[in-house]
Order: structure tokens, then C-alpha cells, then sequence
């Protein structure tokens, strides 16, 4: 019999819930940098062999909204808590076992699986880590507690022999060759807005959002044309740049990445516009695709 289901991967912000996921599907579908709030949508993995497929979601980081954006981006982290076959929660050896409580009430409530993973366990020592997992399983008494380092892949096969051993009986839900439930456009954006993560500081890349307007594909390269949008003009003068420097350097840096993630030769044009406080209108919300169904 063929087994299929659904993992979702929730957790707090930075914790490595992108890293691990990249682990366990072998791509690297999400953003994994060192700053919090990378993922901002809820990006599905699919891993597949004859006797089985894993759907992983990766999502967003819960936490508690100060604009719309945030208010959409906890409710992909709450949508994955309804249809999961098999939840994970990601959390690591220095955060707060406690926050966000509520989140963890509603993860305590449910009857499926549930598989908390105590990350980065290279940055403890073995007291330590005994003490969290007397606390985390205070919190959760019906989690199995599995000790792990996503960037190290400590744990991480162990991991996927157990989830595909709790998996329901079920046909595929996608077909074998997928490896995402995200077009190319998606990834595009998403590479570019990892350098704009990578190259800016403070408050830049939470303010952006990145628009694929041209996608062109023949057999030997991609044209595309990118939008970059910020939410003041001071933005738009960061993002470019004294003489377009800063821009040009990201743009470059985004395109060698886009090369390797497609294989062939891409040119990428990238313009800067001005969407003055888009995190906070429902209606650019809708149009960047961050309001689930």
C-alpha cells in the first residue's frame, strides 16, 4: 500500500524551520538566513519514492502581528495546524519554551502526531539539553521529543524514516515528478528577496516585496524582469544605491543564484518602486498573494 500525507513545519521565528526543511525535501526551496521572519509565505517540499510521498509545508515564523502582513503570514502558520497528517514543531536551545503560548495551547489540543524538535543541539551542552526536554515535555506530554541540528543534519534521517513510518495509507497527492506547489515566478522573487536580506540592513527587507512582471523560458536561458517594491522613496534611494551600485551588486549576486536554482543562463532586469505602506493595504496584500483562501 502507498502511504501520502501532509508534515507541516510551524515553529517560532528563527529557530531553523527553512533550514530543516531544505534538509529533509534535498532542495532548497526556502529562504535560510540568519535574520528572523525569512518566510513569509507557506511553501510546500513534496519528497517522493515508490512507497511513498511527504508534502512538507515550511511556514512562517508565529508571532504576534504589528501590521496586515504579519496578520497573514500567522494565518499560513495557523492554516497548517488544520490539514497536517503530521505536525512538526521546530524550536530550538534558546528560546523561551513558553512563547507565544497560545500557539502552543492550539498545538497541545491536537490529536494527530505531533513531533517537537529541539534544534541546534551543536550549541548546548547534554545538562542543558535534559532540562529542555523535561520542560518541553511538560508543555506537550503527548509530543515524542526528537533532538536534532538541521544545518548539520544531525537527526534529520532519522527524522524522515520515522515520519514516513506514521504516514496514512494514501495514494500520492501530486504527481511523482513535483517537487513544489510553487511556480518558477515564486522562486525568482523569493531568491531575489534573500539578497535583499543578505546585502541591506535594518528595516529594508521587511519592507520589500518582490514582483515578477516577464518570466521568458526557452531551452538554453530565462529572461526576467523583476519589480522591487519598497514603502517610502528614503527606501527606493537605499535599495539603488549611490550611482546604482547596490542594486547592480544585488541584482548580480541574484542572478548567478537563479542560474544554479534553474540550471541555465539568466538575465534578470531589476526595476525599484515606491507602494507607500503596501504591508498594511488588504488590496496590495491580495495582489501580492499573501491573504491565504
Amino acid at each position: 500500500m502507498h502511504k501520502a500525507g501532509f508534515v507541516n513545519i510551524v515553529g517560532n521565528p528563527n529557530v531553523g524551520k527553512s533550514t530543516l526543511m531544505n534538509q529533509l525535501v534535498g532542495e532548497r526551496i526556502s529562504i535560510a538566513t540568519f535574520k528572523a521572519q525569512t518566510t513569509r509565505h507557506r511553501i510546500m517540499g513534496i519528497v517522493n519514492t515508490d512507497e511513498c510521498q511527504i508534502v512538507f509545508s515550511d511556514t512562517p515564523g508565529v508571532l504576534k502581528p504589528n501590521y496586515k502582513l504579519q496578520e497573514s503570514m500567522l494565518a499560513f502558520s495557523e492554516s497548517a495546524l488544520a490539514d497536517a497528517d503530521i505536525l512538526l514543531y521546530v524550536t530550538d536551545v534558546v528560546e523561551n519554551p513558553e512563547k507565544n503560548i497560545d500557539f502552543l495551547q492550539k498545538v497541545k489540543e491536537m490529536t494527530i502526531p505531533v513531533i517537537l524538535l529541539i534544534n541546534k543541539i551543536d550549541q548546548t551542552d547534554q545538562k542543558k539539553l535534559g532540562d529542555l526536554v523535561e520542560k518541553w515535555h511538560a508543555l506537550l506530554p503527548k509530543a515524542e521529543i526528537l533532538p536534532i541540528s538541521a544545518l548539520n543534519k544531525f537527526g534529520t534521517d532519522v527524522l524522515l524514516k520515522h515520519i514516513q513510518e506514521l504516514l496514512p495509507d494514501s495514494p500520492p497527492y501530486f504527481d511523482k515528478e513535483q517537487l513544489t506547489d510553487k511556480p518558477a515566478r515564486f522562486f525568482v522573487s523569493e531568491i531575489i528577496r534573500e539578497k535583499i536580506l543578505l546585502y541591506y540592513d535594518k528595516e529594508i527587507p521587511y519592507s520589500v516585496e518582490v514582483v515578477v512582471e516577464h518570466f521568458k523560458e526557452d531551452e538554453k536561458k530565462i529572461h526576467i524582469n523583476a519589480v522591487i517594491y519598497v514603502e517610502r522613496d528614503s527606501q527606493k534611494g537605499i535599495i539603488i544605491g549611490h550611482q546604482g551600485v547596490a542594486l547592480k551588486k544585488m541584482s548580480t549576486e541574484s542572478r548567478k543564484a537563479l542560474e544554479k536554482f534553474f540550471g541555465k543562463k539568466v538575465f534578470l532586469e531589476t526595476f525599484v518602486k515606491v507602494d507607500k505602506d503596501w504591508r498594511n493595504s488588504d488590496r496590495e496584500l491580495d495582489h501580492f498573494g499573501y491573504n491565504p483562501e
